[in-house]
């Protein structure tokens, strides 16, 4: 079989999967009705255009490369630029992006996303995130969150999560030019925020007003090898 018939036969497959026919298929990509029918059974034309895959993919949920586009690349998926199937989220995880939980860690070493993880989208419709674009993993810079986060645990950032609605969470907040992991506890009767380690033996920042933080986002996940 080619690979262009493993093609017909994918979209064959969602068609029949779905509540969609040929032709309502045929009349999203603006073609005329048979247009689906002839590519599927006859093989005309000999592959989607571009735009018609894009189309489809998004529709149906999966990637262009199984309607025979070209494999993601991470990068692409990083930026948001690729769909992912149906059962996953492909979130971009910038290693070079380090959150101190001690000394700090500057913009500066900021990378372009190299990689991304996987994550159920089950899972991530759970933790009541504001959107999935607004997610991205970073790396703990430090010990001032042990035990809760150590130096290397990579962690998922909801950046949605913000001033608007803060709450008692650990937060990835910005210092001048540096990145910092932080526990945030708010105080409802002084409307001030307090700003903690986990570590005792680091000192805390302390009460701080709520506008003065410049919050980057709420950690909502950890991945933590052991050690």
């Amino acid at each position: 079989m080619t690979d262009t018939d493993a093609v017909r036969r994918r979209l064959d497959e969602l068609i029949r999967d779905s509540a969609d026919d040929y032709a309502s298929v045929s009349r999203l990509l603006g073609r005329n009705a048979a247009y689906i029918q002839q590519f599927i059974k006859r093989g005309v034309p000999k592959k989607l255009d571009g735009d018609d895959r894009r189309i489809l993919a998004r529709h149906f949920g999966v990637r262009e490369s199984e309607l025979g586009g070209p494999p993601p690349s991470v990068r692409s998926v990083a930026a948001g630029h690729e769909t992912e199937g149906r059962d996953f989220l492909l979130i971009p995880y910038f290693a070079g992006i380090g959150a101190s939980a001690g000394a700090g860690a500057t913009l500066a070493d900021r990378e372009d996303a190299e990689t991304a993880l996987a994550f159920r989208r089950e899972w991530i419709g759970r933790l009541g995130v504001s959107k999935p674009d607004d997610l991205s993993v970073i790396r703990v810079q430090g010990d001032s969150m042990l035990p809760t986060l150590g130096d290397g645990d990579p962690i998922l950032v909801d950046r949605g999560d913000t001033a608007e609605r803060l709450r008692d969470g650990i937060y990835v907040m910005r210092s001048e030019e540096t990145l910092i992991v932080k526990r945030v506890t708010r105080s409802p009767a002084s409307h001030m925020v307090r700003v903690t380690s986990d570590n005792p033996v680091y000192p805390d920042i302390g009460d701080c007003d709520p506008a003065d933080i410049d919050l980057i986002g709420r950690v909502v996940w950890v991945g933590r090898q052991l050690r």
